[in-house]
């Protein structure tokens, strides 16, 4: 089983920047399509960004021009750089595999991400 670890997370003003990191156990993971997702208070868990292992990337709307996902095999570990951060990117944010690949694997504790002035 695959264990996930989000860390980079915190308070930010809005306009702020913050780097998120996953990182992931086993083997496996340089061989799968990655995922960033994030779940706000009362809303359910969305996709903010995804990366193939060929390094081809996909965003939603809401964070396009702003995130970048990004990930070093070598290390087992996928990268998402926030900028521009506004309120509404406040939320919980986890990795996990790209679910339109694959079914995800058991959730971490995700990071907290707070924009707020």
């Amino acid at each position: 089983q695959v264990q996930l670890v989000e860390s980079g997370g915190g308070l930010v003003q809005p306009g702020g920047s913050l780097r998120l990191s996953c990182a992931a156990s086993g083997s496996m993971f340089g061989l799968l399509a990655m995922a960033w997702y994030r779940q706000a208070p009362g809303k359910e868990r969305e996709f903010v960004a995804g990366i193939r292992v060929n390094s081809i990337t996909n965003y939603a709307d809401s964070v396009e021009g702003r995130f970048t996902i990004s990930r070093d095999n070598a290390k087992n570990t996928l990268y998402l750089q926030m900028n521009s951060l506004q309120p509404e990117d406040t939320a919980v944010y986890y990795c996990n595999r790209h679910m339109k690949f694959g079914s995800p694997w058991s959730w971490g504790q995700g990071t907290q991400v707070t924009v707020s002035s």
